[in-house]
């Protein structure tokens, strides 16, 4: 079953356990594969890199080999990118920066078989290229695909209530630098206003029966931050960070026992 590993991830986000992934923004699927032992799932960002489809695609191949689920970030509110994504076995897809609920809700719609929504029909992947049976496949996918919407504008955050109300959303994800762009405050991410507004999407996602995650740089402080606010899932940090920070860090310390 294609979905299987997000819905271990599910359980433990259930468990109250924290979720950790990486985000993925290189196109070589063997640094998937390599981080797979290491992550609660990945995060694969189409929005803000280069990335193809067929190098994401790739990428999934790896994860789903090396059991770690899959989240693919869209580059915007698009029923081509939902297709694309889904079709080739995501097992969760996000959509960035909205601002009002039509817009969450012409997303969901697109996620989600009728009669749950308006997904059109042509998957090949996830219903591993025809040997799975339609209707058991139907079922699977609108039972276990992990719908998420970021939450990157204040915008969204003033009409959250309506947007918690649509069904067929899994979680929301916070987008802490846009919302604070959003705010006025581009990069103030700890400011209180930004911190009240964060506590507010946590606490009505919870009260909800949604899951609430976030993005966020390589950074174990602004993660304890977040993790104060309430979010149970976080995208700690990009492949291209891991390798800086372990790089520097290592001839940081070479350099330091040969001195």
């Amino acid at each position: 079953m294609i979905s299987a590993n997000i819905n271990k991830m599910r359980e433990k986000l259930r468990s109250g356990a924290l979720v950790i992934g990486a985000g993925i923004t290189c196109s070589d699927a063997a640094i998937t594969e390599a981080l797979a032992p290491s992550v609660d799932f990945f995060w694969i960002d189409l929005e803000h890199n280069p990335t193809t489809t067929e190098s994401m695609l790739g990428h999934l191949i790896a994860a789903r080999a090396g059991g770690a689920p899959t989240i693919v970030r869209i580059p915007n509110n698009d029923v081509g990118w939902v297709k694309r994504v889904l079709d080739s076995g995501a097992e969760g897809i996000i959509l960035p920066r909205s601002y009002s609920a039509q817009e969450v809700a012409d997303f969901v719609s697109a996620c989600r078989y009728p009669p749950m929504g308006t997904r059109g029909f042509g998957p090949r992947r996830p219903m591993q290229y025809g040997r799975l049976g339609q209707q058991e496949y139907l079922e699977q996918a609108n039972r276990d695909v992990f719908v998420t919407v970021q939450v990157e504008t204040i915008e969204l955050v003033e009409v959250l209530d309506d947007v918690l109300k649509l069904e067929g959303i899994d979680s929301l994800v916070l987008g802490p630098q846009d919302l604070s762009g959003s705010m006025g405050r581009l990069g103030e991410t700890t400011h209180p206003e930004v911190i009240e507004a964060m506590k507010t999407v946590a606490s009505k996602a919870k009260a909800a029966g949604k899951f609430i995650g976030s993005g966020l740089g390589a950074s174990p402080e602004f993660a304890r931050v977040l993790i104060d606010c309430g979010v149970q899932w976080l995208q700690a940090g990009n492949d291209f960070e891991y390798m800086i920070q372990g790089c520097e860090q290592t001839f940081d310390e070479v350099r330091g026992t040969t001195s």
